[in-house]
């Protein structure tokens, strides 16, 4: 029985040596070895070939666990002024990843450390970066491209800072102006934008004024070359006419003469109409003659 009972206790420190030399890492954790409260190593680490599972360690080390997953922090509103001197609210939120689990135990300590000092960078950098541009650049203008140098400003001072975390993603959920100045600030707004397009307006009409001016005058220049060349058209026909004429009164005189009297009495002397005429006239001539010939 002595015996069995010595068995028994070497057993239990032999399973106690073992069970605090192992440990487990899931998937989505990373495992950071401590040797007397100083970081010593990292299992599982983000940016490796995943490695989770079982895992040895000294028994006098010890294992904190840091999420190989991205984190979020909803950050607190922060009020800041903006380059044309308007007070706004800005509530955002960022995400970020653990990248170097010893440098992060070793500056934050946790996620509430990381939490904390986060929003302290994030705070800074958000009045720094929003404080250069314009109200309505930060409500709807330029936002995207604002949260990306947001971004990036805030990985290089947590580069600086040693703090091994990467920032992956920051996203302005809300931009508005203080109660008592809102009202104030969108009717400016209206205002500048009533300019802007009145603006636009006025250049639209001087455009347009001009192509029509344009179109004026190439009209214009099209009617003048058109009537030069109908009247050079006209004349040819003319001239084509008068010789035909003239080769039909060298050939018949007296036929001629009479068919020009003819077309001329067809296109004067209308029904209903009154002429007041010397019985000798001219153009009387074929009408007074019974015979045909001339007096």
């Amino acid at each position: 029985m002595k015996f069995k009972a010595i068995y028994g206790i070497i057993a239990f420190v032999i399973f106690a040596i073992i069970w605090a030399c192992v440990f487990t890492v899931k998937e989505w954790e990373q495992g950071l070895v401590l040797e007397f409260g100083k970081a010593k190593r990292v299992e599982n680490e983000w940016g490796k070939p995943s490695d989770a599972g079982l895992k040895f360690k000294a028994p006098w080390e010890s294992v904190v666990k840091l999420d190989r997953r991205n984190l979020e922090i909803d950050l607190k509103p922060v009020e800041l002024l903006a380059s044309d001197q308007e007070r706004l609210v800005v509530d955002a939120f960022v995400r970020y990843r653990i990248l170097n689990g010893i440098k992060y135990y070793e500056a934050l300590r946790d996620e509430a450390g990381a939490e904390q000092k986060l929003n302290s960078i994030m705070d800074s950098t958000l009045r720094d970066v929003l404080g250069r541009v314009d109200t309505p650049e930060i409500i709807a203008g330029r936002r995207a491209e604002l949260m990306a140098e947001i971004q990036d400003v805030s990985n290089q001072v947590a580069a600086n800072q040693d703090l091994g975390v990467e920032i992956i993603d920051v996203r302005i959920k809300r931009a508005d102006l203080p109660r008592e100045n809102a009202e104030r600030v969108f009717a400016r707004m209206v205002t500048q934008r009533e300019q802007e397009a009145s603006l636009k307006r006025a250049q639209g009409q001087e455009r347009a004024q001009e192509i029509r001016a344009t179109a004026e005058k190439e009209a214009t220049v099209i009617k003048a070359k058109a009537r030069e060349q109908s009247e050079i058209i006209r004349g040819q026909g003319d001239k084509q006419r008068n010789a035909i004429y003239a080769e039909a009164y060298e050939q018949d005189a007296d036929f001629f003469e009479f068919y020009r009297s003819m077309e001329a009495y067809k296109k004067s002397l209308k029904e209903g109409t009154t002429y007041i005429m010397s019985p000798d006239s001219e153009f009387l001539e074929f009408l007074n003659r019974q015979s045909g010939g001339r007096r």
